[in-house]
């Protein structure tokens, strides 16, 4: 599953005021640590953080005949489809091992119910599946800014600034 963030101007309401924010791909294994890290983007560089898996779990919530259908692939440890036609600045990769993510997910005890190890594992397949392909196409096009994710929180975001570098950082 990917996340995006987006840098945008705001108004003084929080409305968007850019036509083309600069858009970026976060992408990684579950586990992997996207969500941590987006946090820390967004606070530390003025982004909008939109997760394709909070914004699922959110219709999963809400009873809709799509809710159902959403909540079903992810039981499967499937990836939902997605129709976007976003091109991205680059793309951000959290690498990770799988026996790291896993220890994450087991100990993050989040009360989702795809944190179990038998619908991690089936997440896991799906990734490489389906996430690598993606990784790898925009990899060829040099847009593939890889982080060594095993590493404590603060390290990893320390490689997450040096890609967005001092000239994104968001005036106190």
């Amino acid at each position: 599953m990917g996340t995006v963030v987006e840098a945008a101007n705001k108004d003084a309401n929080g409305s968007i005021l850019e036509k083309n924010p600069t858009v970026v791909f976060v992408l990684g294994g579950p586990g992997s640590g996207k969500g941590t890290q987006c946090a820390n983007i967004v606070q530390n560089f003025g982004y909008t953080h939109l997760s394709a898996g909070d914004l699922l779990r959110a219709e999963i919530k809400s009873g809709s005949e799509n809710g159902t259908m959403i909540q079903n692939m992810i039981k499967e440890g499937k990836i939902v489809p997605s129709e976007t036609g976003i091109e991205p600045s680059f793309v951000l990769f959290f690498d990770c091992p799988e026996e790291e993510m896993e220890k994450r997910l087991l100990s993050r005890n989040q009360g989702r119910e795809d944190d179990n190890i038998e619908t991690i594992r089936k997440r896991f397949k799906v990734f490489l599946e389906s996430s690598l392909p993606v990784i790898n196409y925009y990899d060829a096009k040099g847009k593939v800014c890889k982080i060594e994710a095993a590493r404590p929180i603060e390290e990893v975001f320390e490689s997450v600034k040096a890609i967005f570098g001092p000239k994104n950082e968001k005036a106190d």
